[in-house]
């Protein structure tokens, strides 16, 4: 999530490893937030599974947490700019249950 619109900011170097590269599926996300992070769970949710497992928590400063907000709805309009309206499909509701409400 870098502005390359400031000409003093350093580059990063970033490695990612082969493991990592595979990327883990997820589709669903539970957030919480307390006033210094947020917490996102990404769930990989299986039809007809009575269990769903927590696949990735990350964690985020409010800063970092709006700061991917933008950048997620940015690239969100360049897809369908490029690939046309992503449809928003309703999806009965899922009681979850899974440890306590997100606090820090």
């Amino acid at each position: 999530m870098s502005d390359n619109k400031n000409p003093n900011q350093k580059q990063i170097n970033i490695e990612l490893d082969e493991k990592m590269a595979e990327g883990i599926y997820s589709n669903l996300a539970i957030i919480n937030h307390s006033v210094s992070e947020f917490v996102v769970d990404f769930i990989s949710m299986m039809p007809g599974a009575p269990k769903a497992k927590v696949k990735s928590r990350i964690i985020l400063t409010p800063q970092h947490a709006k700061k991917f907000l933008k950048a997620l709805n940015d690239n969100v309009q360049r897809f369908e700019k490029a690939h046309g309206t992503i449809k928003d499909y309703e999806q009965p509701s899922i009681p979850m249950n899974f440890g306590p409400t997100g606090e820090a």
